[in-house]
């Protein structure tokens, strides 16, 4: 098992080595014990509707699932790597346009070789929920 010490930094590689989330400029804001923070600043080149200046779902998405990802690479257990299994994404209301959304993600169980996660995406209105989304992730070890 890894230091605890580590574990924030290799998942903060994680994230930084992604070219998506580098493209979508997600910022790591909190990491640590099973927990991550990430955001997505308000970019109108991932809009969806120009009607509406809303974000894109897909960019909510991806939002949510390197969020996902992080909490299991820095989940005590210490896996050395994780892919997503599966992500069930519900979407509960447009993001505000020009807000920042927030994926706040806990992986709250982890077995051999399966990580399960909760998340919930939400802009400045955090009472009100963007999206919420449960998901499952597999779990490399070291050896």
């Amino acid at each position: 098992m890894r230091a605890m010490a580590e574990v924030p930094a290799i998942a903060r590689q994680f994230i930084e080595a992604l070219p998506h989330a580098a493209a979508l400029g997600l910022r790591l804001e909190e990491i640590g014990d099973g927990r991550a923070v990430i955001a997505l600043p308000y970019d109108t080149r991932l809009i969806g509707d120009p009607a509406t200046g809303v974000i894109h779902g897909g960019a909510v998405s991806a939002l949510m699932d390197t969020a996902s990802g992080a909490s299991v690479l820095c989940h005590p257990a210490g896996p050395l790597s994780t892919a997503t299994l599966d992500l069930r994404i519900d979407y509960m209301r447009p993001a505000t346009p020009g807000q920042t959304i927030r994926a706040r993600a806990l992986c709250h169980h982890m077995t051999r070789s399966v990580a399960f996660v909760s998340v919930v995406a939400t802009d400045d209105d955090e009472a009100r929920p963007v999206a919420m989304a449960n998901g499952a992730f597999t779990v490399d070890r070291p050896r």
